[in-house]
């Protein structure tokens, strides 16, 4: 059977007075904490997949200040792929009025030690692994995940050859 080709999925980390900005989700009747994520949409950019997800998760604005790294996670489960790309920002604008999205039941603020607590409800390996690359200083600027098609990759290409 031929390999499936990777989700590419996109995850916030927000950091405030040492918590992180998580959501506690249902996922197959199961209730999860994961950092505000979700899908890429066809013809949607990462950093714009982010920003997103994000206030449809959180109701939040989340504003994308460094890519954290990108991560190739097969889940043992269900053999899906998923190629997640984590990017660290600063949130403001709380709309407390705004429904979340479908099966997030709520937000919260933990500390890294609080998501350790948590592990077997954690949706996968890669809630922990991104706030500890984080911690350590992983960071990228946001121009090593540049967003391009056939239109501004021609203009490009015109740059550096002229």
């Amino acid at each position: 059977m031929p390999a499936s080709k990777p989700a590419i999925t996109v995850a916030a980390i927000t950091e405030n007075d040492g918590r992180f900005l998580v959501v506690e989700e249902r996922i197959n009747r199961r209730l999860v904490f994961n950092q505000p994520a979700g899908h890429v949409e066809p013809g949607e950019s990462l950093l714009g997949a982010v920003i997103r997800e994000v206030r449809e998760e959180t109701a939040w604005v989340f504003e994308p200040l460094s890519l954290i790294g990108v991560y190739l996670w097969r889940n043992p489960r269900s053999g899906l792929t998923t190629m997640r790309f984590a990017f660290h920002g600063s949130v403001s604008d709380h709309d407390a009025t705004q429904p979340l999205d479908r099966g997030i039941v709520c937000t919260h603020w933990l500390t890294r030690d609080e998501l350790v607590e948590r592990g077997s409800r954690l949706r996968s390996p890669l809630v922990l692994r991104c706030v500890a690359d984080y911690l350590e200083g992983n960071s990228l600027p946001l121009a090593s995940v540049a967003d391009l098609d056939l239109s501004n990759a021609a203009s490009m290409a015109a740059v550096s050859v002229a």
